[in-house]
């Protein structure tokens, strides 16, 4: 099981990283909101390891069986690694490719507020993002929550893994 993970755990980690230094680095003309959709996506391909990995253990290592708590722990073992690597990839792109990421996105973020928000309540919405953003004003942070949102969407895709392979004989 732990071979299962590590292999298909660094695959995982390896394409999130590319993907995500590919487009962070190339995409930095790209609009934010387009950049997020490419990041989810991007999300989700490093993530398909975990059916992979959990299929390729019931089928090949294991006879053809897996039970739904051993699919679970297959898949979240794999979304760890994969979240390290896109950790990685935002820490790398914080603190080097782009340090000034969290003031253009802070701008574009107020810009938004703008044009979705009614105008009385435009300052307090532009207050909470403001004292939101100084709490995450750090590339450790911004890759810590990069890194618990995609096990948080790893948690998901390995309940749905583990329910479709699971298996028992």
């Amino acid at each position: 099981m732990k071979k299962v993970i590590l292999k298909f755990g660094v695959y995982g980690l390896l394409t999130a990283l590319v993907l995500f230094l590919l487009v962070l680095w190339l995409g930095m003309s790209l609009s934010y909101s387009i950049q997020e959709i490419v990041g989810y996506a991007t999300m989700l391909a490093s993530l398909s390891f975990i059916f992979f990995g959990i299929k390729h253990y019931r089928d090949r290592v294991n006879n053809g069986e897996v039970s739904f708590g051993k699919a679970l722990l297959i898949g979240l073992g794999i979304a760890v690694l994969v979240g390290v690597g896109v950790a990685i990839a935002d820490y790398i792109y914080t603190a080097i490719i782009n340090p000034d990421f969290v003031e253009e996105y802070t701008a574009y973020s107020i810009e938004n507020l703008k044009e979705t928000v009614p105008p009385e309540k435009f300052e307090q919405k532009k207050l909470e993002l403001e004292n939101e953003v100084k709490s995450m004003d750090s590339s450790g942070i911004l890759a810590f929550v990069m890194f618990a949102t995609v096990v948080i969407i790893g948690f998901i895709i390995s309940l749905i893994s583990a329910l479709i392979l699971q298996r028992k004989q």
